[in-house]
């Protein structure tokens, strides 16, 4: 479980690796190399084979880059993974606190006037070449090459192969044929002759298939292109599909032919400038095939879950919720014995999961984060960083299964033992944050930034914050961060009924604690109210206890103290006949009113 690409890099190897890179760029004579966290899918997780950014760095982080001059080698990162990346890379590679330094301004600071900038354009988007080569300065330029790291990593692992698993019309709500006749309408009516998908989710969305290319996340990598008459041409490792027999209406070639058929294409391409690989559109342009940068047309479709799939996700959280019951059940009597580490709890988490005899596997590595780890954002544990669970401390576990019907992701924050008072500060000023996004109602149209405020203002009273966005789409049986819906200052793409998010507030005091409270949400239409506004609301869909004893009741107001026991209610009568004898007595007096 917590063996990793972690297991194959470590901050000794970045420097000879780092030296072997700054070997491979004079050959084309190129004054920095850019290497980004990024698949030429641009998904936030990739295979092994394509984990380049931990190779060279060793920062494995799930969201990153790294920018290599002869002289400087920057490590990009957000505010989640500042104190993970000082621990993870060598003294060759400098932090850099991204976005706030953006990368072609610092290009123009550590390299020379008329630097040669390598980039491999299966690795970048059209949409971000295109903004660094505008801030850059002085004649330097972005060159289009071969990956320089391929060239120098000799033990590289094979590209994944797995077999696709096709999902059921009554998991998926709707079917291919009827999902590609009705996104080939939105492309023809588009004036579009065919619409290039690179997002491996959208594929699997698109022709109802799922897969395990990406430990966690239940995808296929291939590369599709979708015709206005509803035919798909699929390009992969075909093997993977060759039990499921042939589809009239797709057809499949290997990925060495995608570079071919995209030459031949005719009248009018979309093209996703946000995802699909720069080379996609240089390829199309060099053979005079016009181009709509357009957005990928699958991704509203499928962020907007039909019935179906809000029903069969509702199961899914109900059986993650009754293992989520008995993990806390053993949690709350063996921590406090002392003996338990952070492995250990997520090892028993994961056991609980499997016992429903549902999981095709969790939706990500377990965040087990104890006392001082718990402050790392995006922690990740393993046998080098592994901690004991003491009393006075706070543990932090933000976990998920994928299953069949669904995809969850829970976090809660425990007590081990008394807490203190500004530990129960803190989780209250997190909590009210939580409850003000489970209940506002607000105007159809509004996006993930118009309420993210929401949740911060408790925590900005107390002049706190945190470094993450407040919340994250989330799919059905598929990736657990999924676009483009999301709760966060930046984001602009308005909510609509369907979309499934989280709601985590949290809030991290460094070397001590952190503290994120984590409840799955789905947009609906609000109940008719007042003056009959058209207006929204969120459904929750995560039912799991909250700690109360972090609870300091006094800085609640009445509202929120009776959402909570409202909230607590409704856990214990959803859960109480599906949990264990023990973990009933435990429930009752975890959801008891305050």
């Amino acid at each position: 479980m917590f063996q990793s690409f972690e297991a194959t890099t470590s901050p000794e190897q970045g420097p000879p690796r780092l030296a072997a890179m700054r070997e491979a760029m004079a050959k084309p004579k190129l004054d920095a190399f850019v290497v980004p966290r990024a698949d030429a899918h641009q998904g936030e997780y990739v295979a092994p084979c394509d984990e380049r950014l931990a190779w060279l760095t060793g920062f494995t982080g799930s969201a990153g880059f790294a920018a290599v001059t002869c002289e400087h080698a920057g490590v990009f990162v957000d505010g989640r993974y500042t104190l993970q990346v000082r621990n993870q890379v060598a003294d060759a590679f400098t932090p850099v606190d991204w976005p706030a330094t953006k990368l072609g301004p610092w290009l123009n600071e550590h390299s020379p006037e008329n630097a040669k900038i390598g980039f491999d354009p299966w690795l970048h988007t059209a949409d971000e070449i295109k903004q660094v080569t505008k801030s850059l300065s002085d004649g330097r330029t972005m060159v289009a090459t071969e990956n320089l790291i391929d060239a120098i990593w000799d033990d590289r692992p094979p590209r994944p192969a797995e077999p696709v698993l096709s999902l059921d019309l009554e998991l998926a709500g709707e079917s291919s044929n009827d999902k590609r006749e009705r996104i080939a309408e939105k492309i023809k009516s588009a004036g579009q002759s065919a619409a290039v998908i690179t997002l491996p989710d959208s594929i699997c969305w698109l022709l109802n298939i799922r897969g395990s290319d990406i430990p966690r996340n239940p995808i296929v990598h291939a590369f599709a292109i979708l015709f206005d008459t509803g035919r798909v041409s699929l390009f992969s490792d075909i093997e993977k599909f060759a039990h499921l027999g042939p589809d009239p209406n797709i057809d499949q070639f290997q990925w060495d032919a995608f570079e071919g058929e995209l030459a031949k294409l005719e009248g009018v391409v979309r093209v996703d400038p946000k995802s699909a690989p720069v080379a996609v559109s240089d390829i199309l342009k060099s053979n005079g095939i016009d181009i709509a940068f357009d957005e990928d047309p699958c991704i509203l479709p499928k962020a907007r879950k039909n019935a179906t799939e809000i029903a069969s996700t509702r199961k899914a959280h109900m059986r993650d919720a009754a293992a989520m019951v008995e993990f806390l059940t053993w949690f709350d009597r063996q921590a406090a014995k002392g003996g338990e580490t952070e492995i250990s709890a997520a090892k028993a988490l994961e056991g609980y999961r499997r016992a429903t005899n549902a999981l095709m596997d969790i939706a990500f590595d377990t965040i087990s984060g104890s006392g001082p780890n718990g402050a790392i954002v995006h922690y990740r544990v393993t046998e080098g960083t592994n901690r004991a669970i003491k009393p006075g401390e706070l543990y932090l576990v933000d976990s998920g299964g994928q299953y069949v019907d669904g995809t969850t992701d829970i976090t809660r924050t425990i007590a081990v033992g008394e807490p203190g008072a500004q530990q129960k500060q803190d989780f209250t000023r997190v909590l009210q944050g939580m409850i003000a996004i489970s209940r506002v109602r607000f105007p159809r149209g509004l996006a993930g930034r118009d309420l993210d405020a929401l949740a911060r203002a408790p925590l900005w009273t107390a002049g706190q914050d945190y470094d993450h966005g407040t919340g994250h789409g989330v799919g059905v049986f598929l990736c657990v961060h999924e676009g483009p819906q999301r709760l966060s200052r930046i984001s602009e793409v308005p909510l609509e009924p369907g979309m499934i998010l989280s709601n985590e507030p949290g809030y991290y005091r460094e070397g001590e604690y952190g503290i994120r409270i984590e409840n799955l949400i789905v947009v609906q239409e609000a109940p008719k109210a007042g003056d009959n506004r058209d207006q929204l609301n969120f459904e929750t869909l995560t039912w799991v206890p909250i700690d109360r004893r972090l609870v300091d009741v006094d800085l609640l107001s009445s509202g929120e103290r009776e959402w909570l026991n409202s909230y607590h209610a409704e856990v214990y009568a959803r859960l109480n006949n599906a949990v264990s004898d023990d973990a009933k007595d435990w429930l009752k007096a975890a959801t008891s009113p305050i």
